[in-house]
C-alpha cells in the first residue's frame, strides 16, 4: 500500500475485519512529512480503533528512518529540565516518535566492521569472477572506496566490486 492510500486503511480494515482470512498490509520505504494525512490513520490501525484491534490484519513497513516523521532542532526547544536533571520532552517530539513505537518488531541494520565489509567485498568480487589474488589486491582500494562514500554497507561493497571488476 502506498502511503498516500493510508487514509483509506481504516475503511479497508473495517471491510476485512469480519473475514476468516488473514491480511498483511505492506508499506515499503515508509516515512512522512509534517501534516501528511496517512500518518494518523496508520497510528489508529496499529493501536486498534475505538472498537477493537483487528486480529486478522498485520501491518508491515520498511523505512530508512528510525522515526517516521522528520525531527527538527526547533522541536527540541520544548524540552524542559527540572532542578534535579529530569528531562520532560515536549509533546511535539512525543508525537513524532509515537508511530514508530507502535511497531512490535524492528530489524535494524548497523554499519559493518572493517573485516565484515572486506568479507562482503570479497564475496561480491568472487561472484563476479575475480581471482583470489585480485580479491586480496582489492582490499586497500575497497577501504578507500568506503571511506570516500562514508559508509561500509552491502550496497557500497557491491558498487565497489562492480567497479573493480569492470576496470579489470
Amino acid at each position: 500500500m502506498d502511503k498516500t492510500d493510508l487514509t483509506d486503511l481504516p475503511d479497508i480494515v473495517e471491510v476485512v475485519a469480519g473475514r476468516p482470512e488473514k491480511f498483511i498490509v505492506y508499506c515499503d520505504d515508509l516515512s512522512f512529512e509534517d501534516g501528511e494525512p496517512g500518518y494518523k490513520a496508520l497510528k489508529s490501525i496499529l493501536d486498534g480503533s475505538v472498537a477493537a484491534s483487528t486480529p486478522n490484519v498485520l501491518v508491515y513497513a520498511t523505512s530508512n528512518r528510525r522515526h517516521l516523521l522528520p525531527e527538527y532542532m526547533k522541536d527540541n526547544l520544548s524540552y524542559t529540565h527540572t532542578d534535579d536533571g529530569e528531562v520532560h520532552p515536549g509533546e511535539v517530539i512525543e508525537e513524532k516518535i509515537s508511530l514508530s513505537e507502535r511497531f512490535g518488531l524492528w530489524v535494524s541494520f548497523y554499519p559493518f566492521s572493517q573485516d565484515e565489509y572486506l568479507a562482503i567485498v570479497a564475496q561480491w568480487l568472487s561472484s563476479l569472477g575475480a581471482s583470489a589474488a585480485q580479491i586480496e589486491a582489492a582490499k586497500p582500494e575497497a577501504l578507500v572506496w568506503a571511506l570516500e562514500r562514508g559508509s561500509r554497507s552491502g550496497r557500497v561493497a557491491y558498487q565497489f566490486a562492480r567497479d573493480f571488476v569492470g576496470r579489470a
